[in-house]
């Protein structure tokens, strides 16, 4: 077996080893090697798509070429020609219109290049490698990244009923299931009965040199502040409405704070229409998506995570990297136990305007200008959110089991 930590990164460069922020977050990957080297294929619906996808290509880019023969598998993807990526990642475009439409070209690239492990980064693309397993080579070894928590997205709607099937039977032919804390790794024992010794919480990786060495930059904000930033997908489960009518209140007491939101989404209209209703058109910024947030890290005051529901999201994990300090609603378990006594960091009491208005008003009153903190679970040889193993320990097993037994 092996383990995907600092030890695996490239050895030809130390900031290798500093891009990835904890020792083993990269992932856990098991299989026999080939050749010299051990073929992994990275699997995602497309680039750019979302931070699934960026989190895949982070590691494609980051593993070592000494230790590994990597190839990334871009399931609805037409042109692998116009992918930047290190020339020693090699990419496979198999232009599927759908990912269940991928199985015959999926099929083709498995057996092509025969890798000992198969890592998969989206939840569709999970379900069609578990579905074809069966007809993979038969040492081949697959491993599933867990996105979100499980009951989250049965229980949020837009899925057929089956899906819950779906995940019952099909994650059981997993080698090993990577979830992202260990809010998740319970949600999925119990919403799925998956035993603990086929779970693995690994937080995703963060390109610490990316992000640093943007922190002396310009700033691109303006005005006397403060400012807040917040990044992702422009939905529903974001929270980037309740976070529009909790501005309103922040600037009863903080008439000059402004707000930029970078990323896209359908929601947008719907939201401009209510930063309009709330005569905020002055202070809240859209930016659409951006490739590189951290850029408006310079000059923040805060990061503020105002989802409803959030697993572990790259963006507040960046803004932990950059110091900045974090106000954040209640969004999962992992979220709360990552932040629960952080020097720097506010948890809103609930998910609610009233509550995340609160806990902004709290940290912009507590702040100095300017101000960065040293997030302990960003430090050098710390484990984040004393989660970051890359395999669970006959204790921990047993731990999770007795919870198990209580919850049920």
């Amino acid at each position: 077996m092996l383990s995907v930590g600092f030890g695996d990164l490239d050895d030809r460069d130390e900031r290798h080893k500093r891009r990835f922020a904890h020792s083993s977050t990269m992932c856990f990957l098991s299989g026999a090697a080939v050749g010299d080297r051990t073929r992994i294929l990275l699997l995602i619906p497309r680039l750019g798509a979302g931070g699934a996808e960026q989190v895949m290509t982070l590691l494609a880019s980051g593993l070592s070429r000494r230790k590994y023969e990597v190839h990334l598998g871009l399931v609805m993807a037409a042109d692998a020609a116009a992918i930047e990526l290190p020339h020693w990642v090699a990419a496979h475009a198999l232009s599927a219109k759908r990912a269940r439409y991928g199985a015959i070209p999926l099929l083709r690239l498995v057996w092509r290049l025969r890798p000992a492990v198969i890592l998969t980064g989206a939840p569709e693309i999970s379900f069609l490698v578990l579905l074809l397993r069966q007809f993979f080579p038969a040492k081949t070894a697959v491993l599933v990244r867990q996105n979100g928590t499980v009951s989250w997205a049965l229980g949020a709607g837009g899925v057929p009923r089956y899906t819950r099937l779906l995940y019952r039977i099909l994650y059981r032919r997993a080698d090993r299931i990577i979830c992202q804390s260990r809010s998740m790794a319970q949600d999925l024992m119990r919403e799925l009965r998956i035993g603990p010794e086929r779970l693995v919480v690994l937080p995703n990786p963060v390109n610490l040199d990316a992000i640093r060495a943007t922190q002396n930059g310009e700033s691109l904000w303006a005005g006397p502040g403060p400012h807040l930033l917040a990044v992702g997908r422009l939905s529903k489960e974001k929270g980037f409405d309740l976070l529009l009518e909790a501005l309103t209140q922040v600037r009863m007491e903080f008439p000059c704070s402004d707000l930029v939101i970078a990323g896209g989404g359908r929601e947008e209209a719907e939201l401009k229409g209510l930063r309009a209703r709330l005569g905020l058109e002055s202070a809240v910024r859209f930016l659409g998506r951006i490739d590189r947030p951290y850029t408006y890290f310079p000059g923040c005051t805060l990061f503020v995570l105002s989802s409803r529901y959030d697993g572990m999201p790259n963006a507040l994990l960046e803004a932990a990297a950059a110091g900045l300090p974090l106000v954040a609603m209640p969004a999962s378990g992992g979220v709360v136990d990552l932040l629960r006594g952080r020097q720097g960091a506010w948890t809103a009491r609930e998910i609610s305007s009233r509550s995340l208005a609160e806990a902004l008003t709290a940290a912009l009153h507590a702040l100095r200008p300017g101000q960065r903190f040293d997030h302990a679970f960003f430090l050098p040889g710390t484990i984040v959110a004393r989660e970051n193993q890359t395999l669970w320990s006959r204790s921990r097993v047993a731990t999770l089991r007795s919870e198990q037994r209580e919850a049920n």
